[in-house]
């Protein structure tokens, strides 16, 4: 597409600082750097989010994000854990509207990065979850 950022970046045409590379996927660093080595895994097929996946290109994807995710905790030692986000639609962050995964180093408690999972668990009786389950189940399609 013209007018993704992500596909010109993958075309050559904007410079990123390239981390991996081969037929399926880049990985370059955010330009925004969360934290220090925040790298961005994209396909390089264009797709919107994760609904427009399919499971040949899902498998691909995912199966890179661990020899990426361990180049980039061996390239500092001060690396103590990893995030694996990936937003899907406005609502949930997510600002180019190309697939990526960001893998976020972590270094420690005030690396300045945070997610919260509010405990809602209250809220939930066994016969609640069961309901959202079935829903959920109902919805599952191969």
């Amino acid at each position: 597409m013209e007018d993704c950022i992500f596909c010109q970046i993958i075309a050559g045409k904007i410079p990123s600082t390239k981390v991996y590379e081969d037929d399926t996927v880049l990985a370059f660093l955010d330009i925004s750097q969360a934290t220090k080595g925040h790298t961005l895994v994209v396909p390089k097929r264009h797709v919107p989010d994760i609904y427009a996946y399919d499971a040949e290109l899902a498998a691909a994807v995912f199966a890179r994000l661990p020899k990426i995710a361990r180049a980039i905790k061996a390239s500092d030692p001060a690396i103590q854990g990893l995030n694996i986000l990936n937003n899907n639609g406005e609502l949930a962050y997510q600002s180019v509207f190309h697939s990526h995964i960001h893998l976020i180093p972590r270094y420690s408690a005030d690396d300045d990065f945070s997610i919260h999972f509010g405990d809602h668990s209250a809220q939930y009786d066994a016969a609640a979850l069961e309901q959202v389950a079935a829903s959920i189940r109902a919805k599952v399609v191969d």
